[in-house]
């Protein structure tokens, strides 16, 4: 069983290390807003555009890909 003063100790270093988590998440909180919202809000429409435009051609294959795929022999007909 640890003794008083090895307990203070350990106690301390972790209060140490919370000090610094804190400090830590403080400076990655402030350079996420300063370095990468702004630069998705500048770029985030054209990133968007890009997906859209990707979403598209696939689902152009699909609807291809369905009109060459005749449907399975017990398949209900429309």
């Amino acid at each position: 069983m640890p003794n008083d003063e090895s307990k203070r100790k350990w106690e301390q270093q972790l209060r140490e290390g919370a000090t610094h988590l804190e400090e830590d998440l403080r400076r990655f909180a402030k350079y996420v807003n300063d370095e990468i919202v702004p630069d998705v809000r500048r770029n985030g429409s054209e990133a968007l555009r890009a997906a859209a435009a990707e979403l598209h051609k696939l689902a152009q294959r699909m609807d291809d890909h369905a009109r060459r795929t005749p449907p399975p022999p017990d398949a209900p007909k429309p």
